[in-house]
């Protein structure tokens, strides 16, 4: 069992049962080949703890009408959103995986960190209850629900497209990265016909710091 310390320690939490915690991290996959539970009825707890907590959130902070309320909450736990909280933290270094899910890079995968993410909420729901499932969504998921509105704009595509028209191309490099194995942030660059610098992001990820290196590429293009 590999050492989940550092993710109790990011929540201030420590799981009464340690197997839940693993269980919560087991894909399918994983739980195939070792003969074990999967995280997939974990999720299902966790699905609904999120939803409920975001949507109390919502409804505090907010005096939208119903509808409006759950456009929202739908783009805050829909997968690709739940997979970047999960990578706030990243909880796919954590995850188990089977070796034919491990070579396909199942850690990157936002369905599966979506799911893990759930699964690991609903193991902390099952474990201690609900305050401490609120520890969570206060510390990944409200301070960056303004990221996940900007984050549905892919402004990789967008600068993908604006070179090609004038038949260039771009390549992403990691130029740095810094802090905890647990919390660390990436500096990337995008660099077109293999010198020219346009633009610098850091993120959480490094999907997370491309999408910013090509916002900013953007801004300086004008585009």
């Amino acid at each position: 069992m590999s050492d989940l310390h550092p993710l109790e320690q990011f929540f201030e939490i420590e799981f009464n049962d340690k197997k839940l915690l693993h269980t919560a991290l087991s894909h399918s996959s994983y739980a195939n080949e070792n003969n074990c539970e999967s995280n997939e009825r974990l999720e299902y707890v966790g699905d609904a703890v999120v939803d409920l907590l975001v949507g109390e959130y919502l409804y505090k902070t907010l005096s939208s009408q119903e509808g409006v309320l759950t456009k929202k909450r739908a783009n805050i736990v829909c997968e690709k959103s739940l997979s970047y909280f999960a990578s706030l933290f990243h909880l796919e270094d954590y995850l188990y995986l089977g070796k034919g899910e491990e070579k396909t890079g199942g850690r990157e995968k936002d369905a599966v960190k979506s799911d893990a993410f759930e699964a690991f909420v609903g193991a902390i729901y099952i474990d201690q209850g609900i305050e401490s499932c609120k520890k969570v969504i206060e510390k990944v998921v409200i301070p960056n629900i303004e990221h996940v509105y900007e984050d549905t704009i892919d402004y990789k595509s967008i600068l993908q497209e604006h070179v090609q028209s004038f038949k260039s191309f771009l390549k992403y490099e990691v130029v740095g990265e810094s802090g905890q194995p647990h919390n660390k942030t990436f500096k990337v660059r995008v660099i077109m016909d293999e010198d020219i610098v346009l633009g610098e992001g850091m993120g959480s990820s490094h999907i997370h710091a491309e999408q910013e290196a090509a916002k900013n590429a953007l801004e300086k293009l004008a585009v």
